[in-house]
């Protein structure tokens, strides 16, 4: 009888990778101990598959097919992101066997990929979480970040129907769960993550009371910069409610960094942070509930501004020629003025400065606000490393 044996959840900050300047590396090195700390459970339970719930940050998937969930069930799981490449072996025959079990008993509509390119949600975990260890995975994606999102009770739904699954196979499963706690990267909201809301969610989490996730709303998690917590909602539906141990919670300043222990559980005077103080109920927010707040559906007359977004992160030679010959580019994706002009920013962040600064114009343009800022990240870090090796 199969057994989910270990279950975390774990932040996957991009900037791990990219150390821009207006970072603090020490909080980037306080997360990545506190990963490698959560690691650790896979040398406690050897498991012989890592089911990992992961996100897209419009990277692999664009506004030309955004799946609600996906699959990877292919021979490899490749995760590129800032010069860095992953190659993992996939577990494939039960990511199939999951693939046609949730379609045809559970009533999943599951997307299938062999070979979608996975992005820094699953990198940044593959290098501090799984390390060198050698244990196949299976990348599930959930779509956080383009509206309509699945609500967390169906990502537990999901959840709890691949635990079914897992009950009537063999192997010993490893659950990771990849999403950060508040932030609005790409918004105006960017400066104001809800650190106390993230406070009062971790205080739920080590009580074990997984519900106050589940009952909330994709646009209340919209809000208050949680979407990716959609991921860990899949995870609760898969274990249960535990009681979770808070390896950290680290406030950045503009992102609520959160790593938790689920399974198994260790005893108390093994535990090295201290309980979260309770706080009154959403950490004292107060939530307006009138749809999606930051991120929206892009409008449709800028979907050539976010298919270049899309494709700029992907392509060199397209960089190149965005450099070369701006107007040659926005003539064949269709750009407007105002998009043209905005597009000018992917010229401008390769020179230096914070990335954030230049994500305003696109957004006002109508590009993605996560897409803009992901695709200006991807060209200041290729940026950044071709200048420290001249």
């Amino acid at each position: 009888m199969g057994e989910i044996v270990a279950a975390v959840g774990t932040c996957h900050t991009p900037y791990m990778f990219t150390r821009p300047p207006d970072e603090n590396p020490q909080q980037l090195d306080a997360a990545g101990a506190a990963m490698q700390e959560l690691g650790k459970v896979l040398d406690e339970t050897k498991p012989d598959v890592i089911v990992f719930f992961g996100s897209d940050h419009v990277e692999t998937f664009s506004v030309t097919c955004i799946p609600t969930f996906a699959i990877i069930a292919g021979n490899r799981a490749i995760a590129k992101f800032a010069g860095k490449e992953y190659d993992l072996p996939v577990h494939r025959e039960m990511a199939e066997d999951l693939l046609n079990k949730l379609v045809v008993e559970k009533n999943f509509d599951i997307a299938y990929s062999e070979d979608a390119e996975l992005g820094h949600a699953f990198a940044v975990p593959f290098e501090y979480v799984i390390g060198k260890r050698n244990i196949p995975i299976i990348p599930f994606f959930t779509n956080v970040y383009v509206p309509p999102l699945p609500t967390p009770k169906r990502c537990a739904a999901l959840g709890k129907a691949i635990a079914d699954i897992i009950k009537g196979r063999t192997e010993r499963v490893a659950v990771v769960a990849s999403g950060g706690m508040s932030h609005f990267p790409g918004t105006t909201k960017y400066l104001a993550p809800e650190f106390d809301f993230d406070r009062w969610l971790v205080a739920q989490f080590e009580a074990g009371n997984t519900d106050a996730l589940l009952n909330m709303t994709g646009t209340q998690l919209d809000e208050v910069g949680n979407t990716e917590m959609l991921n860990w909602a899949t995870m609760f539906g898969a274990i249960g409610p535990q009681e979770g141990e808070l390896i950290d919670y680290i406030p950045t300043w503009h992102h609520g960094l959160g790593l938790m222990r689920f399974l198994p559980r260790r005893a108390l005077e093994a535990t090295k942070t201290a309980s979260t103080k309770v706080l009154g109920e959403y950490g004292g927010f107060k939530f307006r509930n009138q749809g999606f707040q930051f991120y929206k559906h892009p409008p449709a007359e800028a979907y050539g501004l976010n298919r270049l977004l899309f494709e700029v992160r992907h392509s060199a030679p397209l960089r190149d020629r965005i450099i070369k010959n701006l107007d040659a580019v926005a003539k064949e994706y269709e750009l407007n003025a105002q998009q043209r002009k905005a597009a000018e920013e992917l010229i401008n962040v390769g020179k230096g400065g914070l990335v954030s600064e230049h994500v305003g114009p696109l957004v006002e343009a109508g590009a993605h606000p996560l897409q803009a800022l992901m695709s200006l990240h991807v060209i200041f870090s290729m940026s950044h490393r071709a200048q420290a090796t001249h």
